[in-house]
């Protein structure tokens, strides 16, 4: 059975119970496991780490449940959350945040004036090209903006087709999708429009983020 990416069973399914399993799965069967019950319940220690460093108004680019988003909307922080799976958004307005069905390259509201822009939980891997994905961001925060962004804990830069996977029989259409370590992340970030010199770098629980500002 083969489904829309991320818009339909088994993405769907997930999201609605909580739990997975689930995976991206490349052509030649490898498979990267995707954390639904993290995503599904509040912000551990890492995910705290990103929140403290948030400032102004904060638009989190592939929100999924929201766990952010919510957080952040019961801190009185004005939030957004953008997502493709209409069941994120859903799931996202459930929990108390604000969300809309939106691809980051869309039209968005605020363009050009977000205090903080939010690529958590692998999202530098949207679209397939990191570099792409970057130069978006900048033209979305304000000229003092700040990227919040989640890496690979690995040395990697990989750029695949994949698919959502339950482990059985139930898997999503291809889409492109990119692995990116935190080096090659800065050289894509440079190349795009980030200051990269003084780029704030920490790992939590063995995730690793990095925040930078506009050059």
């Amino acid at each position: 059975m083969t489904a829309p990416a991320w818009q339909a069973d088994p993405y769907t399914d997930a999201l609605r119970s909580g739990r997975g399993p689930l995976f991206l799965r490349r052509p030649d069967g490898w498979l990267l496991p995707l954390e639904v019950e993290r995503w599904c319940a509040a912000p551990d220690a890492a995910d705290l780490t990103v929140l403290e460093r948030c400032r102004g108004t904060v638009l989190d680019i592939g929100c999924g449940p929201g766990r952010l988003v919510a957080a952040l909307a019961a801190l009185g922080r004005p939030t957004l959350g953008i997502d493709v799976s209409p069941e994120a958004v859903a799931r996202t307005v459930r929990t108390g945040g604000s969300a809309l069905h939106r691809s980051v390259f869309d039209p968005l509201p605020r363009e050009g004036s977000w205090g903080t822009a939010l690529l958590i939980d692998g999202n530098i891997g949207i679209g397939g090209d990191p570099r792409a994905l970057l130069a978006r961001v900048t033209q979305l925060v304000a000229d003092d903006g700040v990227l919040l962004a989640e890496t690979s804990p690995l040395d990697v830069d990989e750029r695949v087709q994949v698919r959502v996977f339950d482990g059985g029989s139930a898997q999503g259409s291809a889409f492109p999708w990119a692995r990116v370590g935190t080096p090659a992340l800065l050289d894509y970030a440079r190349s795009a429009g980030w200051a990269t010199d003084e780029a704030d770098q920490w790992m939590v629980a063995g995730r690793t983020f990095v925040a930078l500002r506009r050059a």
